[in-house]
């Protein structure tokens, strides 16, 4: 079938339920808003959008068998719920009806602090499906231990906004390593991810409809003497500005590679959010946040995952790309654009919308991000050998 296969790390709560949620929303319509290019950042061309599907197979990458299949159960309802919906409006084509025939969502569980159930992830997949069409890498963890009250008080005295965006007061757990012995941050959301792109890299190559196979990484300082911020106070944060360099690196190899389509790599922030938060004092801060300006604190999952979904479904030659970067030979820091992030935001009254970031290197981060490559890749190779497996291409 050409319907597709979506992989959801961190499925069964938050950001990554959300994307499920939004993604079945969109694929139950026969013309779905999120696949259209209406934003200003979209390069205007005609093109082909083949975002209608009869059908999708939906797998939940859980860490839990338990939290997941709960979350399966919860979006079959959630399904029904919109074919409902849908079936009573004016001029229904029983398109819905079709798609939700064809709906599969499954649960494969897998620990990314855990090299070995990644590896039995991948091989699993590969058996039980034709290919995999998006591998979404959703699944993050943060070290956070409390809050350094002081300096909480002395952000949000200075600028709410930005004390609920980018808050600088969390503690975080220092040293803490992985089953494997890695950093557990870092493997959690970074090396983890990598992992499982490499191992499932020829099944997403195998996708080769016209919409191509796509890798979405849902990400600020970095020491590259720690790169697996064991030693760091903040190795979350870390983690994403990773993930950034990576995802970046990955996507530019594979647009070089013109034997054949290319599965593009693209960086998604869904922002601030209130997720799990249940009080009064936290809805209170992000609403407030949100009138005052920001157009980062989307409260919801769903709404949150509005532009990871977007980047599932738009045509590829709707997004802007850039060409070859000339970096400063005589100031290695000197930093200039080479692409874009894809950001969830909202208005004031909370109407959710994609935007983007400038991406910007400079030519002291390109060394970087060679190193950290050469880190992960030097490490799978380890871990295949370790496992008597295979160095896939």
């Amino acid at each position: 079938m050409s319907w597709p296969v979506i992989v959801v790390t961190g499925a069964n709560s938050g950001v990554g339920l959300g994307i499920c949620q939004r993604l079945l929303v969109q694929l139950i319509s026969k013309s779905p808003t999120d696949a259209q290019p209406h934003y200003n950042f979209h390069v205007q061309k005609t093109t082909t959008n083949d975002a209608s599907f009869d059908g999708l197979t939906l797998i939940l990458a859980c860490r839990s068998r338990q939290r997941g299949e709960a979350a399966r159960d919860k979006l079959y309802q959630f399904a029904d719920e919109q074919v409902c919906h849908l079936e009573i409006l004016p001029g229904y084509d029983g398109h819905a009806e079709t798609f939700r025939k064809h709906l599969t969502i499954v649960v494969h569980t897998v620990d990314l602090s855990h090299i070995q159930t990644v590896f039995r992830f991948a091989d699993e997949i590969i058996k039980t499906y034709p290919y995999v069409s998006h591998l979404i890498c959703n699944a993050g963890v943060a070290s956070f231990v409390g809050i350094n009250w002081r300096l909480a008080i002395k952000q949000y005295a200075t600028s709410w906004v930005e004390a609920v965006t980018s808050p600088t007061y969390y503690t975080q757990e220092v040293g803490q390593l992985s089953q494997d012995r890695l950093g557990w941050v870092w493997q959690c959301n970074v090396f983890g991810h990598y992992v499982l792109f490499r191992a499932l890299k020829s099944h997403l190559a195998k996708y080769q409809m016209s919409t191509g196979a796509r890798v979405i990484w849902i990400p600020v300082y970095y020491d590259p003497t720690d790169w697996q911020l064991i030693k760091s106070a903040h190795s979350y944060e870390s983690s994403k500005f990773q993930m950034d360099l990576i995802a970046h690196q990955l996507d530019q190899a594979s647009l070089e590679d013109s034997d054949k389509l290319p599965t593009r790599h693209l960086i998604v922030l869904p922002c601030a959010l209130l997720g799990t938060f249940s009080t009064m004092c936290m809805f209170f801060s992000f609403y407030l946040a949100r009138f005052l300006g920001s157009p980062y604190h989307l409260i919801t999952g769903f709404k949150a995952a509005i532009s990871a979904v977007h980047l599932c479904l738009v045509p590829l030659a709707c997004l802007p790309t850039v060409s070859s970067t000339e970096f400063d030979d005589s100031d290695p820091t000197a930093t200039v654009e080479v692409g874009f992030r894809y950001v969830s935001e909202c208005d004031r009254w909370g109407k959710e919308r994609v935007g983007t970031m400038k991406l910007m290197r400079s030519k002291e981060h390109n060394k970087q991000c060679d190193d950290l490559m050469d880190h992960c890749e030097r490490l799978f190779t380890a871990f295949c050998e370790a496992e008597g497996r295979s160095l896939p291409s």
